[in-house]
């Protein structure tokens, strides 16, 4: 059990919806909580936002995607591929739609939320190649979305971070799509469950260390893959080279150590990199941006790098 922890006041409304929901039994009702839990966060669209639903096609198979253009945002604008959380197994461009919406207004700038293939039907690698591939499509043919394909950030949540992370591995070892920056919040990037954040936090509200057992046996089943850095990042031998990154943890959350980690490793390959810590929150504290100025200005400082790196 992990120890008594001081929540920020602005994490409660989140912790207690989420502890009103009945045990799950099956993917399918971790999925429908998860849709109960993420909707009862979502907000309307600032006006003038337009907002589309579009399917890329890629090499025989679509991805749907939601595309966020904030009002006033003239010309080919630049674009945030982002990547839901949802450990590998739920969400969708529904569940992330007010962070997505969010991020786009904050940053003006596009934003692609991708609605990639989940597990445990679509183990490693359909995600991330649903991710990879529509980055590198946006990139070749942004036109077509009103987009600068020469400005692309990828960013990501959760299990999103980790996606976001691998798609910039794997642009930089195969020398393209160009990402301009990287925003991980509170991201997934190792199956190592013996950091020191996964006992202090193994309990923590918003995410356990049992719920990420279970994410990583559902996203590698039979251990497969468990090597490959583009399944879990920090895993990768070598991070020079990869685009400026932020780092955004929680303090009270099981994967608080892989943030730090990969900020300590992206640092020392001279990678320009920027690490925040969220005071007192926990795992899931984007959704809670309208509790109040402390949540609000975690979100902005997200939504303040990407800005400016795409500027």
């Amino acid at each position: 059990m992990s120890p008594p922890i001081d929540v920020h006041p602005e994490m409660l409304a989140q912790i207690e919806a989420a502890k009103a929901l009945p045990p799950a039994t099956s993917v399918a009702l971790w999925r429908a909580n998860w849709a109960v839990y993420t909707d009862a966060t979502r907000r309307p669209y600032p006006p003038g936002m337009v907002v589309v639903d579009r399917a890329i096609h890629l090499g025989g198979r679509s991805v749907k995607v939601r595309v966020y253009r904030p009002a006033g945002l003239a010309g080919l604008a630049p674009c945030i591929v982002y990547c839901h959380g949802g450990g590998f197994m739920k969400g969708d461009c529904d569940s992330s739609d007010t962070a997505a919406w969010g991020l786009a207004e904050e940053s003006r700038a596009v934003l692609v939320s991708v609605d990639y293939r989940l597990a445990p039907e679509y183990p490693y690698p359909a995600a991330f190649d649903d991710c990879y591939g529509v980055t590198a499509h946006l990139a070749w043919h942004g036109r077509a979305f009103g987009i600068d394909g020469r400005r692309i950030a990828v960013a990501g949540d959760s299990a999103g971070g980790n996606l976001a992370a691998a798609v910039a591995l794997a642009a930089r070892d195969r020398r393209g799509p160009a990402i301009a920056c990287q925003a991980l919040i509170y991201p997934t990037l190792t199956t190592d469950l013996s950091l020191p954040s996964y006992l202090a936090n193994s309990g923590a509200p918003g995410l356990t260390t049992q719920s990420m057992e279970l994410y990583w046996r559902w996203y590698l089943p039979g251990g497969n893959h468990r090597a490959d850095p583009y399944a879990a990042p920090l895993l990768a031998q070598n991070l020079a080279g990869l685009p400026p990154a932020l780092i955004h943890t929680a303090e009270f959350d099981p994967l608080h150590d892989d943030g730090v980690r990969y900020a300590e490793r992206l640092g020392a390959a001279g990678v320009p990199v920027e690490y925040r810590s969220a005071a007192r929150m926990v795992h899931g504290f984007l959704r809670a941006r309208f509790q109040g100025p402390a949540t609000a200005a975690e979100f902005a400082a997200i939504a303040e790098f990407l800005r400016r790196r795409l500027a």
